[in-house]
């Protein structure tokens, strides 16, 4: 679990592999039981933090996990994290997990642009059209 200080507020983050009850986890989001704080995101598909906000939901089938909750204190968050029944990995490594042909195509970023920039730096561009438009 790591906690991040930003504006007065808090983002705690904690990352699960082996995942096994995702199909559980989705349906306590969609039914609501869970505070508007808490989110659980589909791990494989993050590339840098700034899409934490952009990527949301898992499947029925997710086993890579990245639980978030902002605003929230330690003790909430372990709350959270005993409800998911998998192995909580370090944070840092998101970013070398990420499944960038999953990446790739969300993205629709072809092969031949990742000769000229990196593939975070693509998505930031996409990211900020999107917020231009």
């Amino acid at each position: 679990m790591k906690v991040f200080e930003i504006d007065g507020s808090t983002l705690t983050l904690a990352l699960f592999t082996d995942v096994t009850n995702s199909k559980e986890l989705l349906e306590l989001m969609q039914a609501g039981t869970l505070e508007p704080e808490v989110t659980f995101l589909n791990a494989s598909l993050i590339q840098i933090f700034s899409q934490i906000i952009q990527r949301c939901g898992i499947s029925e089938s997710s086993t890579y996990i990245l639980v978030a909750r902002f605003g929230s204190y330690v003790d909430e968050m372990k709350a959270i994290e005993k409800l998911v029944r998998g192995n909580e990995i370090d944070l840092e490594e998101l970013i070398g997990r990420a499944n960038q042909a999953q990446i790739q195509k969300h993205y629709k970023i072809p092969g031949p642009e990742l000769g000229i920039s990196s593939l975070a730096d693509s998505i930031t561009c996409r990211i900020a059209a999107r917020d231009a438009l």
